[in-house]
């Protein structure tokens, strides 16, 4: 796609064969697959079939370089600061084992978080590590301060999400990350559902580390998570797993060696899912074809859409406490109307969202259409 132009959005439409048969609103919690990419991955199968791993079209180590390149450019990372995993809890994991803590110090989660930035912490209660957590507000110019009171004198850890999953507020990660380098906690992000939805510049926003999935806004396939360790902070994370690529000069299996990888590539531990790899590497690689930054703004576009339809039949949206800020999740809710229930007869109708405390979420990509987004609006208003 020439990027000089304004995508073709009803091509982009087209290339999604799921918009035949559903409206996909749930893309904070998983994506589906486009026709380019399926036809990346069914060609690196087709030559994996004729050729294994003597596949010339894709490598191992290519394949796998195209991703952290293309991600460090996303995120602003440096090389080296990117291990491929299998999802947030697994890098969450492998961080919150990871740190040195003492007992009577405190780690600070949101609440209401997502249990792969909440299960990975508990193991800390039984070494006497206090887990608390920061109340949620309801905007994002109101967070700072309340995380500022949250955080005490022993707070040593804070692991927070780039964006609520059930309310989609962004939490401004500039400013808390400003609060925890004032006060030296280590600065931990659960990215999920931020990445690829939000401008987020890792080293701007003063990250330790951070984890998240492939498959939500970055189109990518389930069961694959990218890890983010910063170069500064590489050596005050032990590594809590040993394979063979967590070494040098691991294509050398002997002798043993007893050093680890320069690199936050140390933790991806062993080989590593080559066809979800091409299905990610061509997942970005479409998303950057349209532009991360046209991405986002369609997402707010048709979100924008959506929250002005929704609110014109009488629905309150959760983003209208924070007008000033963009969100891509939609989390709506109407007195008397039971969002469970909603939720159901929508996918009756062949119309995919979520029910999340109490809400009902919807959440747009480039794939969906203003098409799509007016017809949930009619649906939503007869519920």
């Amino acid at each position: 796609m020439d990027t000089s132009k304004s995508p073709d959005w009803d091509k982009i439409q087209s290339d999604f064969p799921i918009n035949q048969h559903l409206i996909w609103l749930n893309n904070c919690g998983t994506t589906p697959m486009g026709n380019p990419v399926r036809e990346t991955v069914n060609r690196w199968l087709d030559e994996y079939q004729r050729r294994g791993t003597a596949a010339t079209g894709f490598s191992y180590t290519g394949v796998k370089a195209s991703i952290y390149h293309r991600l460090e450019t996303l995120l602003r990372a440096r090389p080296g600061e990117l291990a491929l995993v299998h999802h947030t809890a697994e890098g969450m994991n492998f961080i919150s084992h990871g740190l040195s803590l003492d007992p009577g110090d405190e780690i600070l989660l949101l609440e209401s978080e997502y249990p792969s930035n909440v299960y990975p912490w508990e193991h800390w209660r039984e070494k006497g590590v206090q887990v608390r957590t920061v109340p949620m507000t309801s905007s994002p110019g109101d967070f700072p301060a309340a995380f500022a009171a949250a955080a005490g004198p022993r707070t040593r850890v804070a692991s927070l999400s780039a964006v609520h999953w059930c309310t989609g507020m962004p939490v401004p990660l500039q400013a808390v990350g400003k609060l925890c380098a004032e006060r030296g906690i280590t600065w931990v992000v659960d990215g999920s559902q931020g990445v690829g939805l939000v401008d987020l510049d890792v080293h701007a926003c003063g990250i330790h580390y951070m984890a998240f999935s492939a498959w939500k806004w970055l189109l990518g396939p389930l069961g694959l998570g990218i890890m983010f360790v910063s170069r500064d902070h590489l050596e005050s994370l032990n590594p809590i797993f040993k394979g063979t690529e967590s070494v040098p000069h691991d294509y050398e299996y002997l002798p043993y060696k007893h050093a680890w990888k320069p690199s936050a590539d140390r933790f991806a531990i062993s080989t590593g899912s080559m066809t979800d790899w091409v299905h990610f590497d061509a997942s970005l690689a479409y998303l950057e074809d349209i532009g991360f930054d046209r991405v986002r703004d369609r997402i707010g576009t048709l979100s924008r859409r959506l929250a002005d339809g929704l609110r014109g039949v009488g629905f309150q949206v959760a983003s209208d406490a924070y007008p000033e800020q963009a969100s891509g999740i939609v989390a709506v809710s109407r007195p008397g109307l039971d969002s469970g229930s909603a939720v159901k007869t929508l996918k009756d109708r062949n119309i995919v969202a979520a029910e999340r405390l109490g809400r009902i979420r919807f959440a747009p990509h480039v794939y969906n259409s203003e098409k799509q987004i007016d017809k949930v609006v009619g649906e939503m208003a007869d519920l």
